[in-house]
């Protein structure tokens, strides 16, 4: 019986952890000839590699940076998650064709309600920090979910603007020089920016007025517990943090290209915790 391969693709790829997670779930639910791997692909070969999947007996991949949108370019068939976002995270083998799917959003949401059970996103704004990739999912997931209000800000505004005219959302769109003063009222507080992740700049927001029943998230997962995380925690907000959104967007994949629903467990994210450490 060959190999059911799965490979994660990306430019560069040795940071990627998904080998971590899907290898173990392969192997703690007991799944035969199958491999999960990390393979490199420059931008330029990404078609190459995909047509060549058949070949290489490839039932379905992960989509990294910086590979995402050109995936959904190049494939012909996508979930509707992928066609609002106009990005591929996962590839499924439908057998006459490779599906482009997007659980990017999926992730975020399964990581707040795991985090924060019974949490009501209906209640309140939510306001969104950021502009690039992570905060498309972000935004169609809470605009999803029934959030009444979304509020937006970014260092570039010119980009903001362009996200909301792409994905044909109704968001208030706020300065990020008023982003203190637009924590008023605020249910929800995402940062989808790279600001305070390691190496990078920190993120400074003033909290003062987030009210405390407020739920706080960073899809930063390095560090694991963020400046924005650590502040928020000790003025008694909630915080979820980023590394259960990576976990759960990989379930769906895994399901799709082997048949079982895996579980996200403290098992597992202890796993990925060692070898962030």
């Amino acid at each position: 019986m060959n190999t059911r391969k799965v490979w994660v693709l990306g430019w560069p790829i040795e940071h990627s952890r998904s080998p971590i997670i899907h290898n173990y779930w392969i192997a703690k639910l007991g799944i035969e000839n199958a491999l999960y791997e990390k393979h490199a692909v420059e931008p330029e070969n990404l078609k190459a590699c995909l047509d060549g999947f058949r070949a290489a007996s490839i039932v379905g991949a992960n989509v990294t940076v910086p590979h995402k949108e050109t995936a959904y370019a190049l494939l012909t068939h996508h979930d509707n998650a992928a066609k609002r976002l106009k990005a591929v995270n996962t590839i499924v083998d439908c057998g006459t064709h490779f599906e482009g799917r997007n659980t990017d959003g999926y992730g975020f949401m399964a990581n707040l309600k795991a985090g924060h059970p019974g949490f009501d996103f209906t209640q309140g704004p939510a306001l969104v920090l950021g502009a690039g990739g992570a905060a498309r999912a972000v935004l169609a997931a809470l605009a999803e979910a029934g959030v009444p209000e979304i509020r937006l800000t970014n260092r570039t505004a010119a980009k903001a603007e362009a996200l909301c005219r792409d994905l044909d959302l109704k968001v208030t769109l706020i300065d990020w020089d008023e982003r203190a003063a637009a924590l008023e009222g605020v249910r929800l507080l995402v940062n989808t920016s790279s600001l305070g992740m390691k190496n990078m700049p920190p993120l400074e927001l003033d909290l003062t007025a987030l009210p405390t029943d407020a739920l706080v998230t960073d899809i930063v997962y390095a560090p694991l517990e963020t400046v924005l995380l650590k502040q928020a925690r000790e003025r008694g907000n909630k915080t979820v943090d980023g590394l259960g959104m990576l976990l759960h967007q990989a379930v769906p994949g895994f399901e799709a290209w082997f048949g079982v629903r895996p579980d996200v467990t403290e098992e597992l994210r202890a796993l990925v915790l060692a070898d962030m450490n």
